[in-house]
């Protein structure tokens, strides 16, 4: 029988309305009288407000991810092995930005840390059982997830020093402070570093949403405020960016060999995962 773009419209609708959902989470954050993203609670690891400009590129891509889903292609993906986790995912983001706009810090590190959670379980079960058979599945959904995924990691660390560090407006950084800012600067450049050696061609959305991070955090905490932290951030942030033309490197020659999947040990398995 031939798939019809009716096929699990429950799904599919619940899967716009939430995209909207999330979509609105963001621009009210925007929109709204105060400007979250210029007054945020100020840390010695917040990064500067264009980081954030991220969140568009992310909403784009799921736009076209939305729209994909009702192709052959993207319902065996989206629908048949995201499933219900992409709904799941847009309504905890929105209880995130709902809570970190609205200034409880603590919870909203809490919602971030579920969002992670949830991307991550996205992020397996498409890179595991869904490597890109076509350009569509590269671009409108491996692409944005991967984004995400990076994205998200970023997100939980900021938010984590909102919560439970020093106010950089008011307090001078301290030892500790300096300590658990580069052990976070150094987790994140790990990260890329780790994105960037997950396959033979690396996972450059990912350890670019962490690079990009990275030289925003340089470019907000400027030398008058701490200069360790400052140059720590661009020295990780250049580390990072080696990852990223690492990951580069590995696409080009993919794509040079003018293979999507390289190998049979990356082959999808028999079947989905539900």
């Amino acid at each position: 029988m031939s798939d019809s773009w009716t096929d699990e419209i429950l799904l599919k609708i619940t899967n716009i309305i939430v995209y909207f959902l999330f979509l609105g989470s963001n621009v009210y954050t925007v929109a709204a009288p105060r400007d979250i993203y210029f007054n945020a609670r100020e840390t010695y690891i917040t990064p500067a407000p264009w980081a954030f400009l991220i969140w568009s590129l992310i909403h784009l891509l799921l736009l076209g991810t939305i729209i994909y889903q009702f192709t052959a292609p993207g319902k065996k993906v989206i629908i048949e092995g995201i499933s219900w986790r992409f709904p799941l995912l847009g309504v905890l983001n929105a209880i995130y930005v709902h809570l970190w706009a609205s200034e409880y810090y603590i919870l909203a590190f809490i919602a971030a840390l579920l969002v992670s959670s949830t991307i991550s379980h996205i992020y397996y079960v498409v890179k595991k059982f869904y490597l890109p058979a076509n350009a569509g599945d590269e671009v409108l959904v491996h692409l944005p997830f991967s984004l995400y995924h990076g994205w998200t990691t970023v997100l939980v660390v900021i938010t984590a020093f909102e919560a439970f560090g020093v106010n950089a407006l008011t307090e001078p950084a301290g030892v500790w402070t300096k300590v658990f800012v580069f052990l976070a600067l150094f987790f994140l450049e790990a990260t890329a570093a780790t994105y960037a050696f997950s396959s033979p061609e690396g996972d450059l959305p990912a350890s670019f949403a962490i690079t990009w991070s990275l030289f925003a955090i340089f470019a907000h905490q400027n030398v008058y405020r701490s200069g360790f932290i400052h140059w720590s951030a661009l020295a990780f942030a250049v580390l990072s960016a080696s990852w990223v033309f690492l990951s580069m490197f590995g696409m080009y020659k993919r794509f040079k060999r003018g293979s999507i999947i390289l190998d049979e040990e990356r082959a999808p398995f028999v079947g989905s995962e539900n």
